[in-house]
């Protein structure tokens, strides 16, 4: 069984996606739309794709196409979700799933309605440190865990000025600003995606701008922002907590690591940060660095990079994970580029077998709300002065 789908935004990241969709042995027609109609036609030339459409109105209203996979910017996911699926179509979306609580409740009426596929692209759910520790919570390994932290830590000056730049035309500075807490799932995912519970409650604090360049400052911020950045600690459910750091101005190589975890529990731990791992029990330490390291298939000066930011390559070209298992992936993957530490292979399989098997993929609606509300909340939190609030859940249950 196979199906066809559509590209939504032909920016610097679905073209990364748009050929592993294309060679997916499930899919059999790709399509692309874009605001700016030149560039959804050079990403169907460059990718050999089936062809454009001239709106994403026009996209939805054709039988042709099955599902759409939505890389717009980050505060339109959730409108553009729902139309997606009110017109029938399964929808992958990347992140951050929705900006309000609303939307995050419209989504799952309207999955749950359906019965359509829906799919949140959580990098960090395939993150090697995520991987390892949901491997060792399953064999029991932590004992009891009761403490994790998740950090995404991207300095606006490696690469997010270039890419606001390229997305936000003249107004980039205006969306340059946005709060650091609603784009949470690169940290809440990563620890989330091992620890499986939620979070119940949270207090956090933000840090106001200093830099003075017209980015986080509320005059000019769409979003009447000028946090860049934030710190959140979570209570989560049967017990325990976590803490996230969202930071766009900081002292660090995010080109080398930008996601990193830490794990915490009765009987052992794990710690991660730019260039190490370690695994801790009460016998001593473990370096377990190589086994969670991405070996790179594709260089950094290829071609097909030449338009995205040197600092943000890192992303695009790094391969799987020793701790990875891609014995479940389709051959065809094998020889073609991954990124975002060897996730894009299996976040693209995932939806692709969930679509034809009628099944709930990995990150599906109700465990994508549990990686994206914690960071809304968080937000107003945090704009609260970090008032502890409380977290509303929508349950891990489509059935319920």
């Amino acid at each position: 069984m196979t199906f066809s789908i559509g590209i939504v935004g032909a920016g610097q990241f679905s073209g990364q996606f748009a050929r592993l969709f294309l060679a997916h042995p499930g899919v059999r027609e790709v399509h692309v739309t874009d605001l700016l109609p030149e560039r959804a036609e050079r990403l169907a030339a460059a990718e050999r794709l089936t062809g454009t459409f001239p709106s994403y109105e026009a996209m939805l209203e054709s039988e042709t196409v099955d599902a759409v996979a939505v890389f717009t910017q980050r505060w339109t996911h959730g409108p553009l979700v729902l139309r997606g699926l009110n017109a029938g179509k399964h929808v992958y979306s990347a992140v951050p799933m929705a900006i309000t609580t609303e939307e995050i409740a419209a989504i799952i009426d309207a999955v749950r309605a359906t019965g359509l596929t829906y799919m949140m692209g959580e990098t960090s759910h395939y993150h090697p440190a995520t991987v390892h520790a949901r491997n060792r919570i399953a064999e029991g390994a932590f004992g009891r865990l009761f403490y994790a932290e998740g950090d995404y830590v991207h300095d606006m000056d490696l690469g997010f000025y270039e890419a606001y730049q390229y997305s936000g035309g003249e107004n980039w500075k205006a969306t340059a600003s946005y709060p650091p807490l609603l784009y949470p799932t690169h940290a809440v995912g990563g620890v989330l995606g091992a620890w499986r519970t939620h979070a119940v409650s949270v207090s956090a604090i933000g840090v106001t701008d200093d830099r003075g360049d017209g980015v986080f400052d509320r005059e000019v911020s769409q979003f009447d922002n000028d946090v860049s950045n934030a710190t959140a600690l979570f209570e989560v459910a049967g017990g325990g907590s976590f803490r996230t750091n969202e930071f766009r101005r900081v002292g660090y190589p995010s080109h080398i690591r930008e996601s990193r975890f830490r794990f915490f529990g009765t009987e052992a731990s794990m710690e991660q940060v730019a260039t190490i791992a370690l695994w801790q029990d009460k016998k001593g330490v473990k370096d377990i660095t190589e086994l969670l390291e991405p070996k790179p298939t594709l260089s950094p000066d290829d071609p097909s990079l030449q338009h995205i930011a040197p600092e943000l390559r890192a992303a695009f070209t790094s391969g799987s994970a020793p701790v990875h298992d891609r014995a479940r992936l389709p051959r065809e993957f094998d020889h073609l580029h991954n990124g975002h530490e060897g996730s894009h292979h299996f976040l693209v399989d995932d939806f692709v077998t969930a679509v034809n098997r009628r099944a709930l993929p990995s990150v599906n609606a109700w465990v994508a709300a549990r990686y994206t509300l914690p960071g809304i909340v968080a937000h107003e939190s945090a704009r609260q002065g970090g008032v502890r609030l409380d977290i509303p859940d929508f349950g891990d249950d489509p059935e319920a």
